[in-house]
């Protein structure tokens, strides 16, 4: 398992992969820890827990992410942007984020901006998938201006196993502005954590410039970015 610790980390195009399989279970293709990390036009591919943002302020850019059960998990303070979220093939069920924050006063989470969540070349027709489970208490996940495809249930998010709903007024999860056959939010949980925003000012600060305070160390990278909302 990669593992990425030093400040300041970028990577351009290369792909992380775990070939465990489905049956494997956690199976990580990519462990980041580093602050002030990108990631531009790479590739994650693997099935259970494939990317682990596991801490500090990340950036992920035209990446393309594949797997099955909460194959974007950890507690990093991140942003996905322009990236391709694909769902795999898999017998037990799909769910694509699980974001860990355990402290209410802690400021991470998990934010997709104009990115795209669908199924992958090699899933079944028919199939659903969660856009996120509450791994933690407080965990956190924005999803905005994106593009849902049909495979996402009209639910949209499904409780943590065990947990039953003392996770439900906890946690922190919002839609904004997205579109797509898998959109619509009418379906979706109502649970009192969850959120569907209509202003973008409620979204503000969840945007790249204030999320992981982007403008400040982004240039450097040489990894484009779009500051706000």
């Amino acid at each position: 398992m990669p593992e990425v610790l030093g400040k300041g980390f970028v990577a351009k195009s290369i792909t992380f992969e775990n070939t465990a399989g489905t049956d494997a279970g956690q199976a990580i293709a990519l462990y980041s820890q580093a602050d002030h990390s990108a990631f531009y036009l790479c590739g994650f591919r693997g099935y259970q827990d494939t990317l682990l943002a596991g801490s500090n302020r990340q950036f992920y850019r035209e990446c393309k992410i594949s797997g099955t059960v909460d194959f974007i998990f950890g507690d990093a303070s991140v942003v996905f942007q322009q990236c391709s979220i694909l769902a795999s093939k898999t017998d037990r069920g799909l769910v694509i984020t699980a974001q860990g924050r355990t402290d209410p006063n802690n400021p991470t989470g998990t934010v997709i901006q104009n990115c795209s969540v669908a199924a992958g070349p090699d899933l079944q027709p028919g199939v659903t998938a969660y856009l996120g489970r509450p791994w933690k208490d407080y965990s956190t996940v924005v999803i905005m201006q994106s593009f849902l495809d049909s495979i996402v249930s009209p639910e949209g998010w499904l409780e943590f196993q065990g947990t039953g709903s003392t996770r439900d007024a906890t946690v922190y999860y919002a839609e904004f502005d997205n579109n797509g056959p898998g959109s619509a939010t009418d379906g979706r949980v109502k649970w009192p954590g969850y959120h569907i925003i209509t202003d973008s000012s409620d979204v503000e600060q969840y945007s790249v410039a204030n999320f992981i305070d982007g403008e400040s160390w982004l240039p450097d990278t040489g990894v484009p970015f779009d500051s706000g909302i």
